[in-house]
């Protein structure tokens, strides 16, 4: 039986976040996964500026690595369109201009594949000593007792861990076994996601697309670019919403792009050249208890997405980092109790909760059409709420802003 101070379930993004972080603090881990890399997951595939923010905060040089990959299109920024068709642009940074070719020097959002994106995470896990990474093991059963977790699975997996970090995404067993977590519909998003070729209309500076159309409302229709040619095309849609109108999302996907005025001439010339895949989105919509006695829930497995654009993988990265700095003051105190690791939850809200809350507001706010029309109309010629809505996607700052009372002053004076 291997013994661990720390035993990382999911080696993705939120896993690897947090293997790396423990690695950076000398403290040695073992990552498990049931899957073998590289994997495809089903996702929107959009990495915001919030990505490379947590990656340079983990180390540089991975950021550093992530930059010259081959594998991703660089991206300024997310393009909102409202049911009227009011298009608001707002970069990934506070400072993009359209004009000024400047911030094309430092790229910090991309559009890749989780196929690619996660591999090159794992890589990085695999360059690590520090890091045991257990690949194709399903993990079957958790069991606590005085001394710490034992974690059993097949291939004759066996841990002994002082501390669990859960990072096995939307479907986790234990988020809903053990941490009593479980899908809601008004707080969880059904998306399906395609891949196309040759689509047109893209944005030169390959923003990310998001149209709330009035016929997915409360969701939206995406158009993500990529490499060679292709695009992550989606619908994502509060299940709530979809159960009560019987939604079929394929059947609504495919209807847009053949008969919407404007997405039948984009598609025009595309070609599918892959599946469509469907998958949930568990949303940060809703304050959770993501700790417990030896144990911190991060990423999708914390119920950590975005409400208001979807994004996770941003989110997943910043809690598996947080996740690892309290194990290591958990490690330090030789505490692994709820009330040592309840510090975790304080963090990860102190530092996302301003922005999981406003994306929420913006969610309710997108089931009145006429009210969203509105915001996006002044948005397009208020500074103050763009740099509000890319605050969200670059630095996690929102909370300070929020607090000033000469932000608001600007933002209803700067018309």
């Amino acid at each position: 039986m291997l013994e661990t101070k720390v035993c990382i379930v999911g080696a993705g993004p939120a896993g690897a976040a947090a293997a790396l972080q423990l690695a950076q603090l000398g403290i040695q881990c073992v990552v498990v996964d049931k899957a073998v890399f590289p994997r495809d997951k089903v996702c929107g595939d959009g990495l915001s500026g919030k990505v490379i923010t947590a990656l340079n905060r983990i180390d540089p040089e991975i950021a550093r690595r992530l930059k010259e990959a081959n594998f991703k299109v660089n991206s300024w920024g997310v393009t909102f369109v409202s049911p009227a068709r009011y298009s608001l642009d707002v970069g990934y940074r506070p400072d993009y201009n359209s004009e000024n070719n400047a911030h094309k020097e430092t790229p910090i959002g991309y559009v890749c594949k989780r196929i690619d994106f996660d591999n090159f995470l794992v890589d990085e896990i695999k360059r690590r000593p520090e890091i045991t990474l257990l690949e194709g093991v399903t993990v079957d059963k958790y069991e606590l007792k005085a001394d710490g977790y034992y974690v059993t699975g097949n291939k004759d997996f066996k841990v002994k861990a002082d501390l669990l970090i859960i990072a096995n995404g939307a479907h986790s067993s234990f988020t809903k076994d053990v941490a009593n977590i479980t899908m809601e519909p008004k707080h969880y998003v059904a998306g399906i996601r395609a891949y196309y070729k040759n689509v047109s209309g893209n944005n030169p500076d390959n923003f990310i697309e998001l149209h709330f159309l009035k016929s997915l409302l409360p969701g939206y229709f995406w158009i993500f670019p990529l490499p060679n040619g292709e695009a992550n095309v989606g619908v994502g849609v509060l299940s709530e919403a979809v159960r009560k109108k019987k939604m079929n999302l394929k059947k609504s996907m495919l209807d847009i792009i053949a008969n919407d005025p404007v997405f039948k001439e984009r598609f025009k010339d595309a070609e599918l050249v892959s599946n469509i895949e469907g998958y949930g989105l568990p949303l940060g919509s809703k304050q959770r208890v993501l700790s417990g006695e030896r144990y911190m829930l991060t990423g999708d497995a914390a119920y950590l997405i975005d409400p208001f654009t979807g994004e996770g993988i941003g989110n997943g990265l910043y809690s598996g980092r947080i996740a690892a700095l309290q194990a290591a003051e958990a490690i330090k105190a030789n505490n692994y109790s709820a009330a040592q690791l309840a510090k975790y939850d304080t963090e990860i809200y102190r530092i996302l909760g301003p922005e999981l809350k406003l994306s929420h507001r913006l969610q309710k706010l997108i089931k009145y059409p006429w009210l969203f029309n509105t915001l996006m109309k002044i948005s397009s010629r208020n500074k103050q709420l763009q740099e509000l809505l890319s605050c969200m996607f670059y630095e996690v700052d929102l909370r300070k802003k929020l607090a000033k009372p000469s932000f608001y002053v600007k933002l209803l004076l700067n018309r």
